[in-house]
């Protein structure tokens, strides 16, 4: 049986254009596939806690296993905890991996995804230069034991009401010392009889002199008269 040109020619048609479809799906199969391109990591902190972040953006979710090794001199020498699994997204999912790291301290990423990828990230992850901070704080002056300058302030605090108890206890002393001024004359008043009869006595003494003296006067003058007779 022979093909005519017309049918050979739409046969022709038929393969070119089966062979542009499968190539298509085959760029587009290859587009969607996991790679280790789509694989990052980052050593960051969580506070005083270091930390090394892997980040998956294969839009693919391909189910990928992450496996995170400390280098020294290009050979492993710990693993860093378990290997943890990650399906990946075109935004992004990540695994963390708890690591006091040290700065500049370089680690190996592998990742495997199925038959797809079993690749470490390029380059490797050195960590910065920074180690981080730790969040202990530092005790104050406040909460610290007393210093001596605070020690001695205490003392003068308390030894300030000194002058102040000495001015009041002197003001009673004053007026104590004016109070008995009044007792001191009474006293002598006493004393001298200011109080007594002696100044009645004394008065009638004196009448009873002038008395005595007048009488006197007047005998001598009628002696004077009856001897001029």
């Amino acid at each position: 049986m022979s093909i005519s040109r017309r049918s050979a020619r739409s046969l022709r048609v038929l393969g070119v254009a089966s062979a542009s479809v499968a190539l298509a799906l085959g760029v587009a199969g290859n587009a969607l596939a996991c790679n280790i391109s789509e694989f990052s990591a980052e050593a960051t902190c969580d506070g005083s806690n270091g930390v090394i972040t892997v980040t998956d953006k294969d839009a693919s979710a391909t189910s990928a296993t992450v496996t995170v090794f400390l280098e020294n001199n290009g050979a492993d020498v710990k693993q860093i905890g378990e290997a943890q699994t990650v399906k990946g997204s075109r935004e992004g999912v990540t695994v963390s991996f708890s690591e006091d790291w040290q700065p500049n301290a370089v680690y190996r990423v592998h990742v495997k995804a199925g038959n797809v990828v079993d690749k470490d990230i390029s380059p490797n992850l050195t960590t910065p230069s920074k180690a981080c901070q730790s969040e202990t704080p530092t005790p104050t002056p406040t909460e610290a034991s007393p210093t001596p300058s605070q020690t001695a302030t205490a003392p003068a605090d308390s030894a300030t009401p000194a002058p102040s108890a000495t001015k009041s206890s002197t003001a009673p002393a004053e007026a104590a010392s004016n109070a008995p001024s009044p007792a001191t004359g009474d006293s002598n008043l006493a004393e001298t009889g200011a109080n007594s009869n002696t100044g009645l006595i004394a008065g009638a003494a004196g009448a009873l002199v002038v008395v005595g003296a007048g009488a006197v006067f007047f005998g001598m003058r009628r002696r004077g008269a009856n001897s001029g007779r």
